[in-house]
C-alpha cells in the first residue's frame, strides 16, 4: 500500500472511530451484559426458569384463562417464548367477528405466567435485564431515533474495523505478538490496541454486521417495498415467512372440541428433539379456525432447522407441514443464523461467558484507540488551545464511559433491595446516577483517578450484589446451587468473579502509579 492510501485509511479509521467512540462503548458494555439478560431478570425476581427455549405451558388451561379475561372468540392469538423466564408472550389481535364484545375488539399484548397463569403488561414486567438489553441498542431514545442511531453506529464501526485491518495489514502478524509495557505511553496504548483488536476482530466484525442489519434493515428494504410490492409491507413479511397468510373468518361457531395440548404434543412427537417456540391460532372458536405449531431442532442436532405444522381444527387434518430435518431453505439460514450468532445462545453458558469477555475486551480496544489519539496529539508543536480541547474531549469520554461499571452495579443492588423497581425507577436510578457521577469525574479533571475510582467502586458494589440478594431473599449462592436455581446462583457468582478481576486491576493500576510517582 502506498503512503497516500495508507494515510487515507489511517485518517478514516481514526476519525470514524473517534466520532462513534462514546456511543459504541455504551453499546458494547451494555451488550456484554445482555448475553445474560434472562439470568438477570430471573435473579431480580428471585425465581429460576427452565433453560430450554421451548414454550413451557398448559395451552388448554391458558386459553380458558385468556378467554375469561379478554373474550378470544374470532381473535388471532400468537404465543411465543421470547426469554428463559417463567412467562410467555401473548399477542391478541382484534376479533374478526363484527359482533364481538368490546373486550374482543381491543388488541392486546401481555405476558402470561406459566405457573400462576396471571397476566401482566409489558410495563408491569419491566426488569433490569430488559433495561440493559434495550440499552445496548439505545431503545431508551424515542423510536425510531435510537434504533437508527445504534444501527448507523454499528455501520460506522464496521467501517472502522475494515480500515483498521487495512492500516495494520503489513504488520498484522508481527505486531500481534508485540507488547512493550515499559516503553513510552503512546507505544503502550498502540500495542494494546493492536493486539487486543486482533484478538476480538472476528467478534467485532460479526457484531458490526449483524447489529447494522437488525437496526437499519427497514431503511434498506424500504425501497424494495415501494418498487416490488407497491408499498404493501404485509406481502413482503409473508414472503419472508414472518407472518402467515390470513384465514377468512367464517362467522360460524366451531362445533368440534379440540385440545391445543394434543396438537402441540403430536407435532413434537413427529420429530425428535424438536422444541416448540411459537403457537398461532387464527379465528379462535370459528368454524374456520386454524392452528400453527412452529419450532426448531435443538442446536446440537441441527443449527438451522425450522419446522411447522398447520392444523385445520374443524376436520382435525394437517393442511401444511414443513419438515425441519429436510434441507433448510436459504431464507431460513439467513434469518436464523444472523440471530443466533448475534445473541450467542446456541453454545450454552460457555459461549455467553466468552462473548461477554470479548465484548468487554472490545470496550478496552475502544478506550485504547481514544488514548492513542490523545497521546499522539499531546505534543509541543500542537497549539495549547487544541491540546486543552483534546484533553477535555477524552476526559468527557472516559467519565461517561467508565462510570457505566459502578452505575450498573449500583442498579443491580437497588433492583434487588427495592424489588420490584419498575421501568420509571430503573430509568431514574441508572440515568441520574450516571449523569451525576460523570459530572463529578469530569470536574475532577484527572483521567487516572477516573479509571481507578470506577474500577474500585464498581468492584466494591459488585461484591455487595450477592450480599444484597442473600440478605433480601435468603438465596445465598450456595443455597441457590443446592436448590438448583441456576440463574440466581450464576449472577451472584458472576458478579463475585468480575469484582475480583476488576479490584485486582484497580490495585495494580494504583501500585503502578505510586511507583511511577516515587521514582
Amino acid at each position: 500500500m502506498n503512503n497516500r492510501n495508507y494515510n487515507i485509511f489511517f485518517h478514516l479509521h481514526t476519525v470514524s472511530g473517534i466520532i462513534i467512540s462514546v456511543v459504541l462503548f455504551v453499546i458494547f458494555f451494555a451488550g456484554s451484559f445482555s448475553f445474560f439478560r434472562d439470568d438477570i431478570a430471573d435473579w431480580e425476581k428471585g425465581e429460576s426458569a427452565s433453560l430450554s427455549k421451548e414454550i413451557q405451558l398448559d395451552y388448554n388451561h391458558s386459553l380458558q384463562v385468556l378467554d375469561s379475561l379478554y373474550d378470544l372468540h374470532g381473535r388471532k392469538i400468537t404465543i411465543t417464548q421470547p426469554h428463559n423466564e417463567k412467562k410467555v408472550a401473548v399477542y391478541l389481535e382484534a376479533s374478526g367477528d363484527s359482533l364481538a364484545s368490546q373486550k374482543g375488539k381491543e388488541a392486546k399484548f401481555l405476558y402470561l405466567n406459566n405457573s400462576t397463569y396471571k397476566t401482566s403488561t409489558y410495563v408491569e414486567n419491566y426488569n433490569l435485564g430488559e433495561f440493559i438489553y434495550r440499552l445496548h441498542f439505545l431503545a431508551q431514545i424515542p423510536y425510531p431515533v435510537g434504533y437508527y442511531l445504534s444501527g448507523f453506529i454499528a455501520l460506522f464501526f464496521l467501517f472502522a474495523t475494515v480500515t483498521g485491518v487495512l492500516v495494520h495489514w503489513k504488520k498484522i502478524i508481527s505486531n500481534f505478538y508485540v507488547f512493550r509495557p515499559k516503553e513510552k505511553l503512546k507505544t503502550w496504548w498502540t500495542d494494546a490496541h493492536t493486539s487486543l483488536g486482533m484478538l476480538g476482530l472476528p467478534f467485532q466484525f460479526v457484531y458490526a454486521v449483524t447489529g447494522a442489519f437488525f437496526m437499519i434493515k427497514l431503511l434498506i428494504v424500504a425501497p424494495s417495498v415501494q418498487l416490488l410490492y407497491d408499498g404493501k409491507e404485509d406481502q413482503l413479511y409473508k414472503e419472508l415467512e414472518y407472518t402467515t397468510a390470513a384465514v377468512p373468518f367464517a362467522n360460524k361457531a366451531l362445533t368440534k372440541t379440540f385440545s391445543l395440548n394434543q396438537m402441540v404434543s403430536n407435532t413434537k412427537k413427529n420429530w425428535n428433539n424438536f422444541d416448540v417456540t411459537k403457537v398461532e391460532i387464527q379465528n379462535y372458536g370459528d368454524a374456520n379456525m386454524q392452528v400453527l405449531v412452529e419450532g426448531e431442532m435443538e442446536f446440537d442436532q441441527k443449527f438451522t432447522a425450522i419446522g411447522k405444522r398447520i392444523y385445520k381444527v374443524a376436520t382435525a387434518e394437517i393442511i401444511a407441514e414443513k419438515n425441519p430435518l429436510a434441507q433448510s431453505s436459504y431464507l431460513d439460514s439467513v434469518k436464523n443464523i444472523l440471530y443466533r450468532i448475534h445473541y450467542g445462545d446456541y453454545g450454552g453458558y460457555g459461549l455467553k461467558i466468552i462473548s461477554f469477555a470479548l465484548g468487554i475486551l472490545s470496550c478496552f480496544v475502544i478506550i485504547s484507540g481514544v488514548m492513542i489519539w490523545l497521546v499522539a496529539r499531546d505534543k509541543k508543536n500542537i497549539p495549547e488551545k487544541k491540546r486543552r480541547f483534546n484533553e477535555r474531549v477524552v476526559r468527557y469520554y472516559l467519565a461517561i464511559s467508565l462510570t457505566m461499571f459502578p452505575v450498573t452495579a449500583l442498579t443491580f443492588i437497588m433492583a434487588k433491595v427495592f424489588f420490584p423497581l419498575g421501568q420509571e425507577k430503573i430509568y431514574s436510578i441508572y440515568f441520574i446516577s450516571w449523569l451525576l457521577l460523570s459530572i463529578i469525574l469530569i470536574l475532577k479533571k484527572d483521567n487516572g483517578f477516573t479509571n481507578r475510582f470506577c474500577l474500585f467502586s464498581g468492584s466494591i458494589l459488585g461484591f455487595l450484589i450477592p450480599i444484597a440478594n442473600g440478605i433480601k431473599t435468603g438465596n445465598w449462592f450456595w443455597i441457590s446451587y443446592t436448590n438448583n436455581h441456576f440463574q440466581i446462583y450464576f449472577i451472584d457468582v458472576f458478579w463475585t468473579c468480575l469484582s475480583i478481576i476488576t479490584l485486582y486491576a484497580a490495585l495494580k493500576i494504583k501500585n503502578s502509579s505510586l511507583k511511577t510517582k516515587n521514582s
